[in-house]
Parts: C-alpha cells; sequence; structure tokens
C-alpha cells in the first residue's frame, strides 16, 4: 500500500512563483484531488515535481491555462520537466496543440518531455463527466481501449488532437473511470444514486480505480514513456461492480437493501453481482496494466 505522507511543499521542486525554476521530473498542471495521492508517492519514490493551480496556493506555481490564447508568458513560470501531467479537461477545438507548443517553445531543454492528459471513460458510454455526450456508441458488452468511442464529444475530439502530435510531441492519454478514495467515498453516494426503487431499477454496472492506483499509473507512464506514446489508455482497478450489490451492501437500513432484495426477486436475479449480461456494460483495462507490469494495489470498494 502506497505509504501516505503528508504534503511537503519545502521540496525544491516548489518554490516561489517569482523564483528561477529548477527542472524537475514531473510537473502536475492543476494541483488537486489527483495531486493528494500523486505528490505523495513522488515524495516516497523520490520523483521530484513541481505543481501548478490559478492562484498559486500551498506553494503551487500560479498558472492558468488559457485554451484560446497565444500569449507565451504564462509559460515561462513553468520549470522544465521530464513528463507533464495535464489534469484539467480541453474541450477547445486548437487547445491542445497550443498548449503543447507554447510550453515547447518557452522550453527548448525540454523537448523530449511526455504529455499525460488525464481523460475519462465517459467518452466510451457517455457518462457524467462527459456533461456534452448525445448519445452512448454502440459498442460491443466488453469496452476496451480500442472501442470505438464518441467522436463527436468536445474533451475526446482534443484527445484525438493532443495524440496526433506523437511521435514529434510525445502525448499519451490516460482514461479514468470512477474515481474514489480520500473525499471521495463511495458509502456516501448511494443516497444520490439510488433516491428510488425505480432509480435503482435502472443502475447496472460501475467503473472504479482509486487515486492512489491513478498516481501509480502516471508515474509508470513518466518512467516508461516510449510505451505510452501516442497510445490511449482505459484505466479501471480491474473489476466491475454491480450498482444493486452496492447499494444493498451500504444503503440506508430498510431502504436501497429492501429494494434490492424486491428487485431481484422482480427480475429473477439469484444471486449479486449480477453477471455483465445483465449489468450491461463491462470495461476491460487489461492492457494498460500488462503494459506496464503492474497490477491495482486498491481493488475493491472499502
Amino acid at each position: 500500500m502506497l505509504l501516505r505522507l503528508k504534503w511537503d511543499f519545502s521540496f525544491a521542486a516548489t518554490m516561489s512563483n517569482n523564483a528561477p525554476r529548477s527542472p524537475v521530473d514531473l510537473l502536475i498542471l492543476g494541483a488537486g484531488w489527483t495531486s493528494t495521492f500523486l505528490i505523495p508517492l513522488c515524495l516516497h519514490d523520490g520523483v521530484s515535481y513541481a505543481a501548478t493551480s490559478r492562484a498559486g496556493r500551498d506553494d503551487t506555481i500560479q498558472f492558468e491555462f488559457d485554451p484560446h490564447s497565444e500569449d507565451v508568458q504564462p509559460f515561462r513560470a513553468l520549470p522544465d520537466a521530464q513528463s507533464i501531467l495535464i489534469v484539467f479537461p480541453i474541450k477547445v477545438k486548437g487547445a491542445s496543440e497550443r498548449l503543447v507548443r507554447l510550453y515547447r517553445e518557452t522550453h527548448p531543454a525540454s523537448l523530449n518531455t511526455i504529455f499525460i492528459q488525464l481523460g475519462s471513460t465517459g467518452i466510451w458510454d457517455g457518462g457524467p463527466t462527459v456533461r456534452d455526450a448525445t448519445h452512448r456508441v454502440p459498442s460491443d458488452l466488453w469496452i476496451d481501449r480500442h472501442s470505438p468511442f464518441d467522436a463527436t464529444n468536445d474533451r475526446a475530439n482534443a484527445e484525438i488532437e493532443l495524440l496526433a502530435l506523437s511521435p514529434e510531441a510525445p502525448t499519451t492519454v490516460l482514461n479514468l473511470c470512477g474515481l474514489w478514495g480520500g473525499q471521495r467515498i463511495p458509502k456516501n453516494w448511494i443516497s444520490r444514486v439510488a433516491p428510488t426503487k425505480d432509480a435503482l431499477k435502472n443502475k447496472g454496472s460501475i467503473h472504479m480505480i482509486h487515486g492512489e492506483d491513478v498516481a501509480r499509473a502516471v508515474l509508470a507512464v513518466h518512467r516508461q514513456p516510449a510505451k505510452a506514446t501516442g497510445q490511449r489508455w482505459l484505466l479501471t482497478d480491474g473489476r466491475v461492480y454491480d450498482w444493486w450489490d452496492i447499494a444493498s451492501a451500504w444503503g440506508s437500513a430498510g431502504v436501497q437493501p429492501r429494494w434490492v432484495r424486491e428487485l431481484m426477486t422482480e427480475e429473477g436475479v439469484r444471486a449479486l453481482p449480477r453477471d455483465a449480461e445483465k449489468l450491461g456494460r463491462a470495461m476491460d483495462s487489461r492492457e494498460f496494466w500488462n503494459t506496464f507490469e503492474l497490477e491495482p494495489v486498491r481493488g475493491r470498494l472499502e
């Protein structure tokens, strides 16, 4: 299990915004939830880092990406880095290319830097993190990183644009499923996800990945960029969860568990979790873990 360490922004990579920037191994554009797992892992593994935020809070570098601007000045505040993690979504046409180009123009020593974009598996199924998805892409029961996705989605198009820059500018995309860990506690979602029996009836599968495994995936790409360049990856913890199973275990006493029991009788479900055919969607993320010779360390929800 990942050694839990308090954030230490006295680390050499996080200097004051007016000081010269020392080169770092990893630059995190957009410190937030992901950073609460990634920064401790960097500290534990001896990976130097810098992180940005819009306000420059907690000694991060003040940086805000304007997807429409050609101004290079904001990029001059950033350090040279071997890898750059783009945490925030990009949805504007041309913006992915612009971000990479402006960084490379202002950092000629970092022309081999790999840009890692965090994306969402919602591009395959119209999930909640892809708000402008208008339809679910027809697909087989099982979805993997090679499956067709909604290419009309702005976020997906920005990712396509980013990947097209490879191999001249190394790029990759990590499409993440449901994120949990820290303040994201699955047990707290049941009343919102299943406020009524009808709402619960329509719930099928859910796929999850813990923040610790997201962090491990990012550093795996950082250490072996040649394996990732030009590739889109789908990341889950390797399991298909059943909302009925989760609601039965964690729902309010006498409410969701009772609804699950009634639904199992009505739908002829003998035991939980339901099989993939009844759940209606299953995601296969084996290729990433096999390629980088890793296993998720935080399987199963807690």
